[in-house]
């Protein structure tokens, strides 16, 4: 049999390559002669930069930063001096995964540590910028970002704002310095993994912002602030991005790329796949199976998530998938739309999240092994949706 194993990272417990070693280790323990051949992928959010590094020459560039509240932090970016290109990967910034949970607050956080490694790469000559999305610990529409690079936002008594999501509501005029026209010549890149509006009930507020720490009253002050601050972009720079297919990315990060300096939206799951040359892969052998996975498969997966990547560019060559998962929270019907058919979840309910999460490695180990155990037994064929655990009682 010959295997391709394409998963995303389980957040909070493995990294994709641990998710990898994990996927392979039961595969082998299957039939040892199997063929598995491996890609360490990303839609945009966590892990972009080392999946660009296995695939390009790069150097690391080390920067002195802020984190997404404002505290001095060192990141780094990814360099190519030859083709003048920079990637970057918002989360080394300005993450969710950098704060404590106590500490997470969508309304008092921002961009504007992604906005200083941005500066320094374009100081070191990058003229192509890809700045991976996801992961983020703001909604403030990117206004940190565009802060770092050169605009500011003023209220109405003429007060400097602080460029975060609470402020949204606030900002009464937009300027910017002399420096922001070099930035003309960038071409920006917005990787995204989304394709949610700024604003509305499917926008950055209310579909992400209670995962980085927002109350229910914050969601709502926040989503309003979102609809404000455009209805200021529309009457001073007459632009209205709101409602293209990812604007909401990022906590509307994808919105101030685009509105402030241009960028285009690529697909980040495509734009990695193409990357790390998965088509001419698919194209060259055969593939029995290919594995994929994330820590949570639930209605948010078919906004543009790595997994719904993988089942798409499989469906194109009519290879069947199998995902595998911390947790599933989905139901037949959300995972048909995705194309899923063979889902399987570590989640244990009698042992708890905790279990699942400190035994990840060896339950995506077990789940793989027992999955294609029967498969090859020819007792099941296809596991329709499903909680490994009823089908196979691995524990």
């Amino acid at each position: 049999m010959n295997y391709l194993v394409i998963p995303d990272k389980f957040k909070g417990s493995l990294t994709a390559n641990e998710v990898i070693k994990s996927i392979t280790n039961g595969l082998q323990r299957v039939d040892k002669s199997s063929s598995v051949k491996s890609i360490l992928a990303s839609d945009g959010g966590d892990g972009f930069l080392e999946a660009v590094a296995c695939k390009i020459m790069v150097q690391k560039i080390y920067v002195d930063t802020v984190n997404p509240l404002g505290d001095k932090l060192r990141a780094y970016y990814l360099l190519n001096k030859d083709t003048k290109t920079a990637y970057v990967e918002l989360a080394k910034a300005s993450g969710l995964e950098l704060l404590k949970a106590k500490e997470r607050s969508a309304k008092n956080t921002s961009t504007f540590g992604t906005g200083l490694l941005i500066k320094d790469a374009i100081k070191k000559g990058a003229t192509n910028i890809y700045i991976g999305l996801g992961g983020s610990a703001s909604t403030d529409a990117g206004m940190g970002l565009a802060a770092a690079l050169g605009y500011s936002f003023v209220n109405e008594d003429g007060m400097l704002l602080n460029p975060i999501g609470d402020n949204l509501s606030k900002v009464f005029k937009i300027e910017r310095n002399a420096t922001v026209t070099i930035l003309n010549r960038i071409k920006f890149y917005a990787v995204n993994d989304v394709d949610n509006p700024l604003f509305g009930e499917n926008g950055a507020a209310k579909v992400y912002a209670k995962q980085k720490g927002a109350t229910e009253k914050d969601i709502e002050s926040l989503d309003k602030g979102l609809e404000y601050f455009n209805s200021v972009i529309k009457h001073s720079l007459l632009l209205d991005h709101s409602f293209v297919p990812g604007a909401g990315a990022a906590g509307g990060t994808a919105y101030g790329l685009k509105t402030f300096f241009n960028a285009e939206f690529i697909s980040g799951i495509k734009f990695l796949l193409e990357l790390a040359e998965v088509p001419k892969i698919l194209k060259s052998n055969k593939i029995d199976y290919i594995v994929t996975g994330e820590g949570k498969i639930d209605s948010q997966t078919n906004n543009g998530k790595l997994v719904k990547g993988v089942v798409d560019l499989a469906n194109q060559y009519n290879i069947p998938v199998v995902a595998i998962c911390g947790k599933l929270d989905a139901n037949e019907a959300d995972l048909n739309v995705m194309g899923l058919n063979n889902v399987l979840e570590i989640y244990n309910p009698k042992k708890g999240v905790n279990y699942s999460i400190n035994n990840a490695a060896k339950l995506v180990e077990d789940g793989i092994f027992n999955f294609f155990s029967a498969s090859r037994r020819k007792t099941q064929k296809k596991v329709k949706v499903s909680n490994i655990f009823t089908k196979f009682n691995i524990f």
